[in-house]
């Protein structure tokens, strides 16, 4: 019996999973990570604690069966996208914290880039937009603001890389320095037509190609793990971005499909083969995934705070004590009482792309409770998916008429069926909602030999569909106060 492991590094929460030859889950484990907000509007993360928290994770599912790495057929890796990470070659230290995705510092600069016209060529080139959402800001910040980094880094003494990187290197003890196309993609560095770091863009944000990592396929054997923490000799299969590997591992295979992740935030991704669409309407062109040499691309949309809400009610408001209670609290009142709810807390992502917006809460009034604020948190995150899948159905000119779905909130019923009536659409969950770690042991597992695609894909079993069942006149009214909301939180902050 040979099994994979996937290796799944998130925002909140560092995890292994094991996998057996049937592709079924057999040992997991989970350990919290801790985020850090040192200024409003800023969001890091302990890199060391990043590394710690996976390897402990790893030993442990390794002990639960008894393994050892002889048993393992291949590591598939998937993580936080964007989050950046500068160490020392010579150390393999840390220059500074690890700067997340959710981080808006560098909006200011994104403002100057946008008014110096140059928007256009970064979307030609990379497909995304200009925003403190990617890696390539963050990594000039840290050059700027960590004393003597930018002479290190012109001495070729720094590597930068999302968390995939960081993972390897520490796997290795820093044999391998590498990404793949997926991760690559999200950092605003990387032409995505050309299939290379772009010069232009190192040039335009001042960042020495030295520090980059080598950009690989999704699906390969890059190389052997040989840090005896965690065991030496294990083959390193795959990497995907969390969504992208998510995307795979809902085997979203042929173009035109699309899920969306709740998770932390929430990701809508459509397959588009192997076409780059352009979006003229505030979304992302990106790599899904490259398995050989064939590139898959996609159209995504990204909200900043999806379930992130509900923690905050849980931590900030103290609301509930358990982020599960709070289907049961929304679910105790008829309707949202009014009250609609902005999730502002680090700007809006697409369609708005607006890092200056805050959280907002209107329509309260003495008869509100927290049942009322928590139905209004619940239905947030499903406004935000909706106005992405209005504007991928104008992108594509297609009605989309199914939406797979993932992430841990995707349990949550009440989610589900408010997400269905108001965007009219069926709403698929299947039986495995681990589909970002699965992702990426499927990736793992193709590199390995162990499973084809056609295979994967009679693997995938739903557990539940979800099916409007909301008058239009209803669901025009609540759209109509929920874009009225988001038109006065929007540019708040100055």
């Amino acid at each position: 019996m040979k099994y994979i492991l996937a290796i799944d590094q998130g925002t909140s929460s560092s995890r292994c999973i094991l996998y057996d030859q049937q592709a079924s889950p057999v040992a997991i484990a989970q350990q919290a990570l801790e985020q850090q907000f040192p200024q409003p509007g800023w969001v890091e993360h302990d890199a060391e604690e990043i590394w710690q928290t996976q390897a402990g994770v790893f030993r442990q599912v390794m002990a639960q069966l008894q393994l050892r790495p002889v048993d393992i057929a291949g590591i598939g890796i998937t993580n936080q996208r964007e989050t950046t990470v500068i160490w020392e070659r010579s150390s393999g230290k840390p220059i500074y914290n690890a700067i997340v995705w959710q981080d808006r510092r560098t909006a200011d600069e994104c403002t100057r880039l946008k008014e110096a016209g140059l928007e256009t060529m970064i979307q030609r080139k990379t497909g995304l937009l200009i925003d403190a959402y990617f890696s390539a800001t963050k990594i000039r910040w840290i050059l700027d603001h960590v004393d003597g980094a930018r002479e290190k880094a012109n001495h070729g003494e720094l590597a930068f890389g999302t968390i995939d990187s960081w993972l390897v290197w520490n796997l290795t003890h820093g044999e391998l320095h590498l990404t793949d196309v997926s991760n690559a993609a999200r950092t605003m560095l990387y032409n995505i037509e050309n299939m290379q770091w772009d010069e232009d863009l190192l040039t335009l944000f001042d960042i020495p190609a030295s520090m980059l990592p080598a950009v690989k396929s999704s699906s390969a054997i890059y190389g052997n793990t040989s840090n005896i923490e965690t065991g030496a000799g294990i083959p390193i299969a795959a990497i995907a971005g969390d969504q992208q590997a998510s995307l795979f591992g809902q085997m979203c295979s042929e173009a035109g499909m699309t899920k969306c992740t709740y998770g932390t935030g929430s990701f809508l991704i459509m397959n588009t083969g192997p076409k780059r669409i352009v979006s003229k309407h505030g979304l992302l062109t990106t790599i899904a995934w490259q398995i050989g040499n064939e590139v898959i691309y996609a159209l995504e949309g990204s909200v900043f705070t999806g379930g992130a809400v509900i923690q905050w009610l849980r931590d900030g408001l103290m609301l509930f004590e358990q982020a599960t209670d709070c289907e049961k609290l929304a679910g105790s009142v008829a309707d949202n009482g009014g009250v609609y709810f902005v999730p502002a807390l680090t700007g809006l992502g697409a369609p708005h792309w607006d890092p200056h917006a805050r959280g907002a809460i209107f329509g309260i009034t003495r008869g509100t409770s927290r049942a009322h604020l928590t139905r209004a948190a619940l239905e947030s995150i499903c406004f935000q998916v909706d106005d992405l899948l209005q504007i991928l159905a104008a992108e594509v000119d297609e009605h989309l008429s199914q939406l797979k779905i993932d992430g841990g909130a995707a349990g949550n019923n009440l989610l589900m069926q408010f997400q269905a009536d108001i965007s009219a659409i069926e709403i698929v969950r299947p039986a495995n909602l681990e589909t970002t770690a699965l992702g990426a042991a499927y990736l793992a597992g193709i590199a390995a030999g162990l499973w084809s695609i056609g295979e994967l894909k009679e693997k995938w079993r739903i557990d539940r569909a979800f099916h409007g069942m909301m008058q239009p006149r209803e669901i025009e009214s609540l759209k109509h106060q929920w874009h009225k909301a988001v038109a006065r939180a929007r540019n708040w902050a100055e």
